[in-house]
């Protein structure tokens, strides 16, 4: 079908028939870590302060997602969305919305400690924090920041503000910490955090990602299983990113424990996508891996309404290709990384 053919339908659908109603928003580009897979360890050029959505323009995107295009959920990225000043504000400005969105947070979790209860009180209803190993030599040598206990710290001032389930994400890379599968889901087991292992995406900043190289979902799971019993989830999956398994013969855990692993290049879940994304310069991603964006923040400042905003917004979801082709000879990585994109 051809964009013409677009039905009259408020919501941000595809020409698939999918309905994006997950809103990733990213807040920065910044970040104050390095992670290995992300950017070099010297950093990036970022976004000059004059192309970045001012908060009252990132409301009011959330705003007409919300009450215009069907968005129930919100999830804040970055970058390191916790290094944006009005982090809070947002949050609490996105919680005041009717209908009430559900309202995420994807961090690295340091400074998460301090910022954890008036995020809770702000209206935050959960986070997710990435943590790729619990040894402090590799994790400088993942991050090139000796910011483990800070990470840790994150973790339990989440939990203890009431931000659950806290789960944490993790990536595994071969030769450096894919032996450490066990080790991260027997730690969150024991401090009652939902782990969650996604596979390495071409992403980094440097493209030199490596599919040969890449620790895949079926790996993950064999070194899980030769150490846990792990059964197939019951629980319908729907659109969540994640194949969950419940954790089998856990003593000391309080309900189903699970582990999930998000197999976005071996195992794509395309087809079920409900996602859209905002960049913090204000462009509209209708994929993770998409190479075009549409500009909101052009329209934003020239005065456009929220009526208009929310009809550029449907024009480019509905163009969504099928997958992101990753196993297309053709494809080729976004230009922009990861902490530009937002997760």
């Amino acid at each position: 079908m051809e964009p013409s053919a677009r039905p009259d339908d408020g919501r941000l659908i595809d020409r698939y028939g999918r309905v994006a109603t997950d809103l990733r928003v990213s807040l920065t580009d910044r970040c104050n870590l390095r992670c290995s897979y992300c950017m070099p360890p010297e950093g990036l050029p970022w976004l000059p302060s004059p192309d970045v959505l001012t908060d009252d323009e990132v409301i009011r995107l959330i705003r007409v997602a919300v009450r215009l295009l069907g968005v129930r959920e919100v999830r804040f990225t970055g970058g390191e969305p916790l290094l944006r000043p009005g982090l809070t504000r947002i949050v609490a400005e996105a919680a005041a919305l009717r209908p009430r969105p559900v309202l995420s947070l994807t961090t690295n979790g340091i400074g998460l400690d301090r910022l954890a209860p008036g995020l809770r009180e702000a209206g935050l209803d959960r986070v997710n924090v990435s943590l790729d190993t619990l040894d402090g030599e590799r994790f400088a040598r993942l991050a090139h920041r000796r910011r483990l206990p800070d990470v840790l710290a994150g973790l339990a001032g989440a939990a203890a503000a009431g931000l659950t389930p806290v789960k944490i994400n993790a990536v595994l890379l071969r030769g450096v910490n894919d032996d450490e599968a066990p080790a991260l889901l027997r730690f969150a087991l024991d401090h009652g955090y939902e782990l969650r292992f996604i596979e390495q995406m071409p992403l980094d900043a440097q493209q030199s990602w490596d599919r040969a190289q890449m620790v895949t979902a079926a790996e993950i799971l064999a070194a899980l299983q030769a150490e846990f019993d792990l059964q197939p989830d019951p629980v319908e999956r729907g659109a969540a990113p994640a194949e969950t398994w419940l954790v089998g013969g856990v003593t000391g855990v309080q309900g189903p424990a699970r582990v999930g692993v998000i197999g976005t290049i071996t195992r794509p879940f395309c087809g079920d996508c409900d996602r859209a994304r905002l960049t913090a310069d204000g462009q509209v991603r209708d994929c993770l891996f998409a190479r075009h964006e549409s500009d909101l923040r052009g329209a934003l400042r020239s005065g456009a309404d929220d009526d208009e905003l929310a009809r550029r917004w449907r024009v480019a979801m509905w163009g969504k290709r099928a997958g992101h082709g990753i196993d297309d000879p053709s494809f080729l990585q976004p230009t922009r990384p990861m902490s530009a994109i937002g997760g």
